[in-house]
């Protein structure tokens, strides 16, 4: 069975999150630490991805700045998307050798670990196939308690769909890094300022949005190692603050925070 360590680091600037991750997947690669998710929060900041188009940054840089949101390029898939406090984002330093070497299942997976951490949020959401514009977990604003079973892209048009968790990855060596964005009580208006993903024909919520009672942050972080550990296959461990203390030290992160337990 495969072992995740899971860390907590509260909140940390996205330039930070990515030194760190560089790092940790040069160790990874090297064996010296075991597969590793990493839970947190970023200051808010837009990202673009390898496949964005600057035209869906629906300002300037400067005026981004301007209204406190850093904007930084980055080596992940995908287009442009928004990262702020409420949102849980998670990245798996995880060898994906010898059985799960299929960057589309993996995408599929972290779509999963998702779809389960809406369920325990009593939200019913699922992942488009056939459409690969349309990665990500979307839900039905109409009736964000149930996915319809076997929707497929092309037969969601009537549907009001909104993207409550976006995914974008880089995989060397088969080891990943990146991962997924999920929007638990995000504030939804700085996405007014992109076109999230590339996508202008949908819109974008989170679980508060929909009216789902949002429990203590910490417990949000326990439902989703839960989930990572169903959908992989795995005994997922959440780290200890001291552990992860190491953890920071021994990687160079110094910019965390606690998350907020409330």
């Amino acid at each position: 069975m495969r072992q995740l360590v899971v860390h907590r680091l509260g909140t940390v600037r996205y330039d930070e999150a990515h030194a760190l991750q560089e790092k940790l997947l040069a160790a990874r690669v090297q064996g010296s630490i075991g597969d590793t998710v990493l839970l947190l929060e970023h200051p808010p900041v837009v990202t673009l991805g390898r496949g964005a188009d600057v035209k869906n940054l629906l300002l300037g840089r400067d005026a981004f700045l301007a209204r406190g949101i850093a904007v930084h390029e980055t080596g992940r898939g995908g287009d442009v998307t928004y990262h702020g406090p409420g949102q849980l984002v998670a990245y798996p330093i995880v060898d994906l050798k010898p059985d799960r070497c299929d960057v589309r299942k993996y995408v599929r997976d972290l779509a999963a670990v998702m779809v389960g951490l809406a369920g325990h949020l009593g939200l019913g959401a699922g992942f488009l196939e056939g459409d690969p514009k349309l990665v990500g977990v979307w839900v039905d604003q109409d009736h964000p308690t149930a996915w319809p079973a076997g929707l497929r892209a092309p037969d969601a048009g009537g549907l009001r769909l909104a993207k409550i968790g976006a995914i974008g990855v880089r995989i060397s060596r088969w080891v990943t890094m990146h991962g997924f964005a999920f929007n638990v009580r995000t504030d939804l208006a700085p996405y007014g300022l992109i076109v999230p993903c590339g996508i202008s024909d949908r819109g974008v919520t989170s679980a508060a949005a929909l009216g789902a009672s949002v429990p203590a942050w910490s417990r949000v972080e326990s439902a989703c190692a839960g989930s990572f550990a169903r959908v992989f296959g795995a005994d997922a461990r959440i780290a200890g603050e001291t552990e992860t203390l190491d953890l920071a030290s021994r990687f160079g992160l110094h910019g965390s925070s606690a998350a907020p337990l409330d």
